[in-house]
Parts: C-alpha cells; sequence; structure tokens
C-alpha cells in the first residue's frame, strides 16, 4: 500500500464484544467509520476483524541465557506480529528494546522494566537481584524506567526449604508497591505458589502473573480487591517436565509444581468465576517461542472460560485494561482480520489472513 491508500475493510469488523461493523476505513494510518470522499488509491480487505491481539505477558529482548542481542529481539517481535500480536507487555527483560518504538513495523511495547529478584532467588541474568531493604528504591528505579509497570518476583525456590516460598517480607513488598503507585506504576509479581499471594495483595498489588497458587480461600480476596491475573497457561504445561528435572534434588517442589499444574483449569475457571479479570499471556522469551498467543487463548477456554471471553482477554478486554485503545473511530489502525468468525471457534486465531500494523498491511 502506498501512504496515500486507503484501506477498506469489509465483512465484519468485531469493534467490540456487542459491537459488530460491517466495514472501516483506514485512512492516514487510522481507522475510520466514515467513507472517505473522493478516495481512488482503495484497497479492500474481506473477513472478520479483531483489534490486534495482545499478549500480556511477553519478554521481547529475552531469551532462556538473558538478555539477546537486537537482531534476536528484532525476530521474536516479528513472530507476534505474525501471529496477530500487535500490543505487548513486557513483563519483564533486562534488554533495552526501545528502538522498536520507532519501528512502524513492529509490535507496540508496554514495558516493565527489568525483573527484580531476591538475591540468587531467580533465573540467572534476568533480573536485579537484590535484598530487601533496596527494594524500595529499585521499584522506583523500574518505575521511571517502564512504562506504567513494575515486575517483582514474588517466590521462588528456596534451596534450604527444598520448595517455592516468598521473596520477600510484607513490609518491605508494602513499602515498595506503595512507591510505585506513588510514580504512577502498576505493579505486578511472578508466583507459583499459594504463601506470597496475601501478603501481595493486601499490599495493594494490581497483577499476578501466573497465579498458579490461587486457592478458593483467595479468590474473593483477589475479586474484592480487583486484582488482575495473567495464567500463562502454556507455561504451566512445562511444570511437569521441570518437575522431573528437579525430582531428584528437590522432591518436595516437584510435587508441589506437579499439583499446581494438575489443578490449573480449575485455578482459572474459578478465578474467572468469582470475577477476577484474566488476561491472555504467553511468557515467551524466556524458554518459550513466540508467537503463541493463539493457542493461550485456546487454553482458556479448555479451562472453561467462555470463548468470547477469551477473546475479549487478548482484545477488547486488554487493551482496555492497558490503556489502550482498540478499533475505536480515529485510533491507530492495529488489527487483523480472519477467514471465519473467532468467536465461533477461536482456534480460527492461530491462521490471520491479513494483519494490518499502523494502517499497512504486513505482506
Amino acid at each position: 500500500m502506498s501512504d496515500g491508500a486507503v484501506l477498506h475493510v469489509k465483512g465484519r469488523v468485531l469493534a467490540g464484544p456487542d459491537d459488530v461493523r460491517d466495514e472501516l476505513w483506514v485512512v492516514g494510518g487510522r481507522v475510520s467509520y466514515d467513507r472517505p470522499a473522493g478516495s481512488r488509491d482503495v484497497r479492500t480487505v474481506t473477513g472478520w476483524a479483531l483489534p490486534g491481539l495482545v499478549d500480556a505477558h511477553c519478554h521481547v529482548g529475552l531469551d532462556a541465557h538473558g538478555p539477546v542481542d537486537a537482531e534476536t529481539a528484532e525476530k521474536q517481535a516479528l513472530t507476534d506480529r505474525d501471529a496477530g500480536t500487535l500490543l505487548v507487555r513486557d513483563a519483564g527483560s533486562p534488554s533495552d528494546t526501545r528502538w522498536i518504538d520507532d519501528r512502524a513495523d513492529l509490535p507496540k511495547i508496554i514495558r516493565a522494566g527489568r525483573h527484580i529478584a531476591r538475591t540468587r532467588r531467580y533465573i540467572r541474568n534476568y533480573a536485579w537481584e537484590i535484598e530487601p531493604d533496596d527494594l524500595v528504591a529499585h521499584v522506583a528505579q523500574e518505575a521511571r524506567r517502564g512504562d506504567g509497570w513494575v515486575k517483582l518476583v514474588g517466590d521462588w525456590i528456596d534451596r534450604d526449604l527444598g520448595d517455592l516460598a516468598p521473596c520477600w517480607p510484607r513490609e518491605a513488598v508494602a513499602a515498595a508497591i506503595a512507591e510505585a503507585h506513588r510514580l504512577g506504576a502498576r505493579v505486578t509479581a511472578h508466583c507459583f505458589a499459594e504463601s506470597s499471594l496475601r501478603d501481595l495483595v493486601e499490599s495493594g498489588i494490581d497483577c499476578i502473573e501466573h497465579a498458579t497458587g490461587l486457592s478458593e480461600e483467595l479468590i474473593p480476596l483477589f475479586a474484592e480487591r480487583g486484582v488482575a491475573i495473567v495464567p500463562t497457561l502454556v507455561n504451566i504445561a512445562t511444570f511437569p517436565g521441570l518437575a522431573e528435572g528437579g525430582e531428584q534434588k528437590f522432591p518436595r517442589w516437584s510435587a508441589h509444581m506437579r499439583r499446581l499444574h494438575e489443578r490449573r483449569y480449575d485455578t482459572v475457571r474459578g478465578a474467572y468465576d468469582a470475577g477476577i479479570p484474566v488476561y491472555v499471556g504467553t511468557d515467551a522469551g524466556g524458554s518459550l517461542a513466540h508467537g503463541l498467543v493463539a493457542e493461550e487463548v485456546a487454553e482458556l477456554v479448555a479451562a472453561g472460560i467462555p470463548p468470547l471471553a477469551a477473546l475479549s482477554a487478548t482484545t477488547w478486554g486488554a487493551r482496555a485494561w492497558l490503556g489502550r485503545p482498540g478499533l475505536e473511530e480515529g485510533a491507530p489502525a492495529d488489527l487483523v482480520v480472519y477467514e471465519a468468525d473467532p468467536r465461533a471457534d477461536v482456534r480460527v486465531l492461530a491462521a490471520p489472513r491479513r494483519v494490518v500494523l499502523n494502517g499497512r498491511i504486513i505482506e
């Protein structure tokens, strides 16, 4: 498409869960529902259109060993884009990916700065590894570096205990979250187990990643406080393999990981039924491949979340939660077009017909 071309999207435009339009126009890279007058250079795309998908837990610029070079980060971002993910909440990365903001052909990124973890209590080369007395200062630092989010590591294996355990004392967490909020940032935390959740939620945290330890006892507290979860079920699927690998050295941890995995669907469905906000995230960029957003949506449906709600968790609802527009009049034209209705079968998301980013069709 030339810079002056107009794109006409025709068929069914899913502007919201209850807002279905017959067409939209892309003029100057932005959405319009009014037919432009006098346009001669018009390209038409037909199908079912959704706002660009959201991966709310992704790591661009990170692999299993730590930070990656710009060429690798670019490939990660392109893989996400081609899968229809046009908005990423980067839930922790040691790489500086600000250069991506200058690329109109790459997904938009909302960064949470670098992970903040307890000393020797997380994956090597990923996080700032600090002690509780330094937590507030590092949260302030990452709040200023990020795009409105900070990422804590809430629990990890304690080798002395041989099992998952909280990383931070309650008073340190409460002070750190208060500081982030003072600076206008929201806070999320990696949490696999049960034991860190109450302190984090009662201290005012905004989101929990993975949330496999969410119990019937804690669900009402999450719902009351409006704390969102990003279950990353495609990552939780790796728990049995991790448990097997750690069986000899940490049998207690291995058994715990298996239990968390076995009840993963019940956990997510219980959260949804209680009104806890649930969003799509893949945890791509550590040991997981990029481009898995469709698989995560299908996993939410397998857990018992209704298809329309699972779609919202990666489109309308997720964008509203992150403060980014969907297919509103005048919004940047970031959308994905499919052959069939994704509301009828979310597996359609795995095969985008057309990806449109900043008003341009990705060829």
